[in-house]
């Protein structure tokens, strides 16, 4: 099964995540098929950038975001 989660990434204590699709076998910060996007929690407010057509392409395609991303893309604005 594909999903649609996060990938942390930076320092310790100043994480920054990556929007990413994934086989949910694969490992957090493990292989990827496709960056979509990013998620800086941060900044003041959280900084969210999508690219919302390989959002939409990935869903319709059958990956399932996971709970958090789901938030996230609502917020964006994308689902």
């Amino acid at each position: 099964m594909v999903k649609i989660r996060l990938r942390r990434m930076g320092a310790k204590k100043a994480p920054y995540y990556r929007i990413v699709v994934a086989d949910s076998r694969s490992p957090r910060d493990g292989r990827c098929i496709e960056e979509i996007g990013t998620y800086n929690p941060l900044t003041n407010p959280a900084t969210v950038t999508v690219d919302a057509e390989k959002v939409q392409n990935w869903i319709k395609n059958g990956a399932q975001p996971t709970d958090t991303v789901r938030g996230l893309l609502k917020n964006a604005g994308v689902l």
